[in-house]
């Protein structure tokens, strides 16, 4: 946002490419099937198992969640009370109207309800949809962790044919986690191709055949999204299968990218990317008003560099010190409330 005059100023191809970055959620929806079936692959579904699944899960993204919150409170609380005149007072119907938002965001609902009005984090309508994900992944897997070449083929076809149905038969679209569970099959099926290609030693090292030409493909899409104009899908359904072969070929491994995000640095950024998805609006707020339009009033770009210097090193301090020590120590605790 602080560098939209200078990016509307490059060619429009770069244009294009800037102001496709929503479109990586969906990478995520699919790498999150991806990580659960080959985390989960051996695992036998039973209570304790069930259990041990939903407690990791919420441990996986509720306290840095909740930390977002926290950050943000101050803005919620000016947006929600009165001015500080004290001569506006909240009528009634606006009082139902904040009790409601708070609930929103407090149970993680934005993905089901559309546009609500407030940016306090924007991004966390993705976690709405993460949730219904797992609520689903053990029938979801069950179905899908032994499936061979056709079953894979079918699964991938029913992941682009699903959101077309659901378009045409009137599932409203502010049900997010419906229309992204196609994603999160797909991730599913990435990682079905995964284990049949990788029993291969000729492609555990040839991953770049996959990702390269499936990376090229997506790039030229982002910068060319008319192209899917006046068709029966969206950007998205074309993106889908193309990012199954982006994350098979990168898991497969080999050269290049493949070996670059596979460095320490690249594995502990990676590993902190989900405290920079969810932290990265809250800090937006407080860069925004004291750095840009504050006292100091820098210019855009020194306030996006130094924003982007924060969100790094704010969300590798809160992976370290706080979701990775939350995560572990609510994983215990649900150990320990099985045998009570």
């Amino acid at each position: 946002m602080m560098l939209e005059p200078w990016v509307n100023s490059l060619p429009k191809p770069v244009f294009q490419f800037f102001h496709g970055g929503y479109l990586a959620v969906q990478t995520f929806f699919i790498l999150s099937g991806f990580v659960l079936a080959r985390t989960y692959v051996h695992v036998k579904w039973d209570k304790k198992s069930l259990g041990r699944f939903f407690t990791a899960r919420f441990a996986r993204i509720y306290p840095v969640y909740f930390v977002s919150l926290i950050l943000i409170s101050p803005f919620i609380i000016e947006m929600l009370l009165p001015s500080a005149t004290g001569k506006q007072m909240m009528s009634a119907f606006a009082a139902g109207q904040s009790a409601k938002l708070l609930g929103i965001y407090m149970f993680v609902l934005q993905g089901w309800t559309g546009s609500l009005a407030v940016g306090w984090n924007t991004p966390a309508w993705s976690l709405s949809c993460e949730f219904f994900f797992y609520l689903c992944f053990p029938i979801l897997f069950a179905g899908l962790r032994n499936v061979r070449w056709r079953g894979i083929f079918v699964t991938v076809a029913a992941t682009i044919l699903l959101p077309i149905v659901f378009d045409h038969t009137g599932v409203p679209w502010n049900w997010k986690p419906i229309y992204h569970t196609a994603d999160f099959m797909a991730g599913i099926a990435a990682a079905r191709i995964y284990v049949l290609l990788s029993a291969s030693p000729w492609w555990r090292v040839r991953g770049y055949l996959l990702y390269v030409p499936a990376l090229l493909a997506f790039g030229w899409l982002i910068v060319h999204p008319h192209v899917v104009d006046g068709t029966a899908a969206d950007l998205n359904t074309y993106l889908r299968p193309l990012n199954v072969a982006v994350l098979t070929g990168l898991a497969l491994g080999g050269n290049g990218l493949a070996r670059i995000l596979s460095t320490g640095i690249g594995d502990f950024l990676g590993k902190a990317s989900y405290s920079m998805y969810v932290l990265h609006v809250p800090i937006l707020w407080w860069t925004g008003r004291y750095l840009v339009h504050g006292k100091l009033h820098l210019s855009r770009p020194a306030g996006a560099l130094i924003y982007l210097t924060l969100v790094v090193l704010a969300a590798s301090a809160v992976y370290q010190w706080l979701e990775a020590p939350a995560s572990t120590w609510l994983r215990r605790q649900g150990k320990r409330l099985e045998g009570v």
